[in-house]
């Protein structure tokens, strides 16, 4: 549904995005990370044909976005940055005048969204009297308006109350279970990833440094805790002999490839080590993408 093809971005000096590479399938809620300035943005705006991209070619439900963009952007809705809408009219009257901007939408369609978003009876109060949780399923009704096969999420819950993020959350997967959407969520809440999303890409300084499944994630690599009377030599002895390939948070190690948890037991036994406790270790997006930052972090002090 969405197809990015060694992607870059440069607003005067700087590179917002640089040969990026994205591929989101149809039917998934795929999730896209970064932290504040990693260029995520930068991205959607460009998959919404709003930015236009130094090089590289943007594809969105098979067209491209700005050679073909009427044929690109016909069956995708969007919350990008913080929805604007005419305070002084009805929720109603804003959905009528916002579905011009596309086509005309019957009134029968605009119930059904207004009643599937949970506006019905508030529907005809003024926009200014809205609470944020409000405003957000208004933004949604106005992203489905189109009757989109392909939705684009842009921090759909900041701003929310824990009971709004919920809500939110449970209205994302009847979005993909009900009506059989594609859905990019780009979000800086990992938690509400993890439970929503079955694919993700992680973009740091405008690159892509991960991209797969949630399976990919959370399934050990090899990472297992140690428990041990000092973990630092544990790990140091580890590190000289391969046995390991990182260590981290004073209770992790990486096993080394095809190197199973009695040789590590072994080789510290025959230092002089006592082990406690060592289980394999399955790892949280949470972890997973601090450890992607720890990496970048790293790297910039070396």
């Amino acid at each position: 549904m969405i197809e990015l093809r060694q992607v870059s971005k440069q607003f005067g000096q700087r590179w917002a995005v640089q040969e990026l590479d994205l591929a989101v399938p149809k039917g998934e809620i795929f999730g896209l990370l970064g932290h504040n300035g990693a260029g995520k943005s930068t991205a959607i705006g460009m998959m919404l044909g709003q930015v236009w991209p130094t090089r590289g070619e943007v594809k969105v439900c098979g067209f491209d976005v700005f050679t073909q963009r009427k044929q690109a952007l016909h069956k995708v809705g969007a919350i990008f940055e913080a929805p604007v809408f005419y305070d002084y009219l009805s929720a109603w009257h804003n959905l009528e005048i916002l579905s011009q901007y596309t086509a005309a939408t019957p009134r029968q369609r605009i119930r059904e969204i207004i009643d599937w978003v949970g506006l019905s009876g508030r529907e005809k109060a003024l926009v200014r009297t809205y609470s944020h949780g409000m405003r957000t399923r208004l933004a949604i009704a106005q992203a489905l308006l189109p009757s989109p096969e392909l939705l684009i999420l842009d921090e759909p819950s900041d701003g929310l109350d824990p009971e709004g993020i919920h809500e939110m959350r449970l209205t994302i997967l009847r979005l993909q279970k009900e009506m059989g959407l594609t859905i990019l969520l780009s979000s800086h809440m990992l938690n509400e990833v993890e439970q929503l999303c079955t694919r993700i890409a992680v973009v740091r300084q405008g690159r892509k440094v991960f991209e797969g499944t949630l399976g990919e994630i959370t399934r050990s690599r090899g990472l297992v805790k140690l428990r041990v009377n000092d973990f630092d030599r544990a790990a140091a002895t580890l590190r000289a002999e391969k046995l390991i390939t990182d260590a981290r948070e004073g209770n992790l190690v990486v096993l080394a490839q095809d190197v199973g948890t009695d040789r590590i037991v072994q080789r510290l036994v025959e230092q002089g080590m006592s082990v406690y406790e060592i289980t394999p270790h399955e790892e949280t997006l949470e972890s997973f993408y601090l450890s992607l930052m720890h990496e970048d972090a790293k790297a910039k002090s070396s």
